[in-house]
């Protein structure tokens, strides 16, 4: 149990809830690893995790509910939505009823009503006893009814997924299920509301390729298989043998499909988490309390500093200066990283996700360059590629939509130069990216915290207010580069420094950054926490500046201060 459950969970009842009703003895799973049968009791509070092999075994609607929900309570919904067969197909009712007798289920999706942490949430669960999950009309007539409910009484959505495709039964109506569904969890969204899906295997065909993959934030259970087309599906039509892992939780992770790959023992605390950080929008209000302050010694907003550029170049590439988790740690409060572009991959140079300041949820951005070699190795020298780029744009519009601020941790030499980059878009990412942040309604900062490097930094620091480390830089081209342009030879590269105006100092008098945090004799992990104490006091003060202030307001703001340039 985290300490963000720990601090915040209680256990809430509500009016017109009934307790999940499933004997747990009478429910058998039989492990799909190792095939040793169990009875639901057995293994319900090891969470269906197999104990001989560790293997995640089938879970269905009813003791996902008791997992999830506080209590137990669940109102359901829409459970006169049956039996449907509209080809008439030979035998298909009788496989129905037989599919409810053996899952306990109505049908292949329970939704309704219920909380999590005491956050009111609309739920549904996909049963894979139920067909494997397989979506007709019943299927998705339940969802669309879920998420026009949840519109109408402003709630969030949490959907387990589980499916093996398009129940063949039911033909061309169970193809526009996924049309049906994708529209109303449009409505959903452009109301402003949250919805999170958590793909479980297996989560295949039109479940994946409509409402199950168009979350505000994915989750998948690990090993879970999900994909559109069946793996042998794929192998007959290439020719070819797929790769090991493919179409797993981790490939679609590595492959930027999802935000996290979450153990089965923590799914709770996590949507209790994210129910937290996605309440319904408060308009134009950053703050929720303002009485964390970290205190570190004196706050140094003016410092005397004697290093010089060449020096200060040399101290931002230093192994041992402090990176942005070593202040993500001290000053926000349980973040939790999200992945991927959606696209093609994850970016490692360019990480995101959620945070808490003081209670207060907001979207963090981070250069990431790494440590020992490799992790540097594994970051790309914290030099992102167009995917990273797409996973911020990602981040900064689910920020607006939710009304949380963005802070961005500037640390990079620039965006990576490199074949796989140019042909991906490395241009047109960055453009969007800065493009995305100029607009955004919601108050950015951006902080250097060690170089930044040409377009690669400016793609994430079109904020309302810039801020620079004492010791930081900001240039056009490392100083390696300006000298071969100019006098072709790397070798004036000091000498460039001092000429390029890269400093926290020249940018400030230059009127292009608004302040300097002090290093306290340098950024290392040794002073992390003074350096991370007035970093904390001074974010508060900036969200404080913002709280309040109309959206067109903070957008007119962030124009006018670069229109001056």
């Amino acid at each position: 149990m985290s300490t963000f459950w720990k601090k915040r969970h209680n256990k809430i009842g509500y009016s017109g809830g009934a307790l999940v009703n499933v004997d747990l003895d009478r429910v058998k799973v039989t492990c799909p690893k190792c095939k040793t049968a169990y009875a639901g009791n057995d293994v319900f509070h090891k969470y269906y995790i197999c104990p001989e092999c560790g293997a995640y075994m089938p879970v269905g609607a009813k003791e996902r509910l008791l997992m999830i929900l506080d209590d137990g309570e669940f109102e359901p919904w829409f459970e006169e939505v049956g039996i449907c067969d509209p080809l008439e197909t030979s035998g298909y009712r009788e496989k129905l009823i037989a599919a409810r007798e053996k899952s306990g289920s109505t049908e292949a999706v329970t939704v309704g009503y219920g909380k999590i942490g005491g956050h009111e949430t609309v739920i549904g669960v996909c049963d894979p006893n139920f067909m494997i999950g397989s979506m007709g009309h019943a299927m998705g007539e339940r969802i669309t009814r879920a998420f026009e409910r949840a519109t109408e009484r402003k709630l969030p959505v949490i959907l387990f997924c589980c499916s093996g495709g398009a129940r063949m039964q039911e033909g061309i109506i169970s193809l526009m299920q996924m049309e049906k569904t994708a529209a109303a969890v449009k409505l959903h969204s452009d109301a402003g509301l949250f919805y999170c899906s958590v793909l479980t295997d297996p989560t295949m065909g039109g479940v994946t390729a409509s409402f199950a993959t168009l979350a505000d934030v994915i989750l998948a259970e690990p090993h879970a298989r999900i994909g559109f087309a069946g793996p042998r599906v794929i192998q007959q039509t290439i020719g070819q043998a797929l790769p090991s892992g493919f179409q797993t939780a981790q490939f679609q992770l590595e492959h930027g499909m999802v935000d996290r790959v979450v153990e089965r023992h923590t799914l709770k605390n996590t949507l209790h988490y994210l129910l937290y950080a996605h309440p319904v929008h408060r308009e134009h209000h950053y703050l929720r309390r303002h009485g964390r302050k970290l205190h570190y010694g004196e706050d140094l907003t003016h410092v005397e500093n004697q290093n010089t550029a060449w020096e200060k170049v040399k101290m931002v590439r230093s192994g041992e200066r402090a990176t942005a988790m070593d202040y993500i740690e001290r000053i926000f409060e349980d973040f939790r990283e999200l992945h991927g572009d959606r696209c093609f991959g994850d970016d490692h140079a360019l990480i995101g996700g959620l945070a808490l300041l003081n209670d207060q949820p907001v979207t963090v951005l981070a250069n990431l360059r790494g440590k020992s070699l490799q992790e540097r190795f594994h970051r790309n020298f914290g030099m992102p590629k167009p995917e990273g780029y797409r996973k911020a744009i990602r981040l900064m519009k689910q920020a607006e939509k939710f009304g949380r601020p963005v802070i961005a941790l500037i640390n990079t030499s620039g965006a990576f130069c490199g074949i796989d980059a140019e042909e991906r878009g490395q241009g047109t990412a960055i453009a969007e990216s800065i493009m995305t942040m100029a607009g955004l309604k919601v108050p950015t900062l951006c902080i250097l915290i060690g170089e930044g490097g040409s377009g690669g930094a400016l793609a994430i620091a079109a904020g309302n207010e810039v801020w620079m480390l004492e010791n930081s830089t900001y240039a056009i081209l490392s100083p390696e580069g300006y000298s071969a342009i100019l006098w072709k030879t790397e070798g004036r590269a000091e000498e460039a420094a001092n000429l390029m105006k890269l400093t926290a100092q020249d940018l400030a008098n230059l009127h292009v950054i608004e302040r300097i945090i002090p290093e306290f004799g340098g950024a290392t992990v040794e002073t992390a926490d003074k350096i991370s104490a007035v970093m904390h006091s001074a974010i508060l003060d900036f969200l404080k500046r913002y709280d309040g202030m109309p959206p067109e307001y903070i957008v007119r703001g962030r124009y006018e201060r670069f229109r001056k340039f």
